[in-house]
């Protein structure tokens, strides 16, 4: 079965298993759905009295089926996500969604790659983080299946009469209050992982001077990378590792946050990066490949290839500077030796220093 017959076959007959089950009618359509670092084949699924439905990922199912699940299965399992999620699905008031003023109490923000959704980006607004991009959601809320957002859009923002800049100002302002930052060690998120509340009893009792990687995300863990645009992140970072650091996109969803103390290089962890990206992270939850990097005194967030180059000529700039007040020191101590001699040795002294000093 093609993926084309096998769509228009999954629509009707999820359809009809959904008004067997419920004696309900329901609309089961086919579109393509684009979301930030993905785009797949859907159904949607409504009640025919609702404007609410669910999307089911039809690029995926179809997968299932090349992987051997039967075609009878994958029906009924869909009908079922739909049924459960239709279920539990969301109150949502059209007219409390057209009050902006209403609606910017539910802002959160967002970090994606720039360059992997460079077209969906041409029509929300976005603001620029190096090569990644900041985007706003509305949170619903949460349910069973997950939380429950809004991606704002350009045109939305014309229907409100609001400007990207005051977009992002309430957004800067509301996204800690319902999706905080949590900064934890790598010790903590292991213990939690692993349900141990006392760290010695995995010996990851670490004193946090000594702590070599952080885990930076949100309340629930959804998202998290969004923390990167958050007013007060680079200092707070800062402060938990005591200086400047490294920061790796470990997914949408978190970062880690490296000391830069001299025990990693930006190389290596440039190649960790794009490792576990290519071997353990889903497609769909990728950042970026690249490593940034923190300047807590000059208050620069950059990519590490740019801090790498920044850093390079600075130091080229302090020798030269170096090199200089050598080098006038050296005329300045000739000057005094020849002053204490007499005229014509004096002569002989300096001229014989700036000679030497130009060569």
């Amino acid at each position: 079965m093609d993926f084309e017959t096998f769509k228009e076959n999954l629509a009707k007959d999820v359809k009809e298993t959904l008004e067997l089950r419920t004696g309900s009618d329901f609309s089961v359509e086919n579109h393509t759905v684009d979301k930030m670092n993905e785009t797949y084949e859907a159904l949607t699924v409504k009640p025919e009295d609702s404007i609410i439905g669910v999307n089911l990922n039809a690029t995926a199912l179809y997968k299932e089926l090349d992987s051997g699940k039967t075609y009878d299965d994958i029906v009924s399992g869909a009908a079922d996500v739909a049924e459960n999620a239709l279920e539990h699905k969301m109150a949502f008031d059209l007219e409390t969604f057209k009050d902006y003023d209403t609606m910017k109490g539910t802002l959160a923000m967002e970090v994606v790659s720039a360059e992997k959704n460079a077209e969906i980006l041409e029509t929300v607004p976005h603001k620029d983080m190096e090569d990644m991009a900041v985007v706003y959601r509305f949170v619903l809320g949460d349910t069973d299946q997950g939380s429950g957002t809004i991606l704002v859009t350009n045109q939305m923002l014309d229907n409100y009469g609001v400007t990207p800049e005051q977009l992002h100002e309430d957004a800067v302002k509301n996204a800690p209050e319902i999706r905080p930052l949590v900064i934890q060690g790598m010790g903590e998120v292991l213990a939690k992982q692993m349900g141990v509340e006392d760290l010695e009893m995995l010996g990851l009792n670490i004193p946090p001077e000594q702590e070599q990687m952080f885990v930076a995300s949100v309340e629930g863990n959804v998202h998290g990378a969004g923390v990167l645009a958050y007013q007060d992140f680079m200092d707070k970072a800062s402060e938990r590792v005591n200086g400047d650091f490294f920061i790796l996109p470990s997914s949408i969803h978190e970062v880690l946050i490296i000391p830069d103390n001299g025990n990693f290089d930006l190389k290596s962890l440039e190649n960790m990066v794009k490792e576990v990206n290519a071997t353990t992270v889903d497609p769909a939850d990728q950042l970026t490949d690249n490593v940034y990097h923190y300047d807590s005194k000059e208050k620069i967030f950059e990519l590490g290839e740019k801090f790498v180059e920044r850093q390079a000529a600075r130091e080229a700039k302090e020798a030269e500077a170096g090199d200089k007040k050598s080098l006038l020191g050296e005329l300045k101590s000739a000057k005094e030796q020849a002053s204490k001699q007499p005229a014509n040795k004096a002569v002989e002294a300096v001229t014989k220093s700036k000679g030497d000093a130009s060569l």
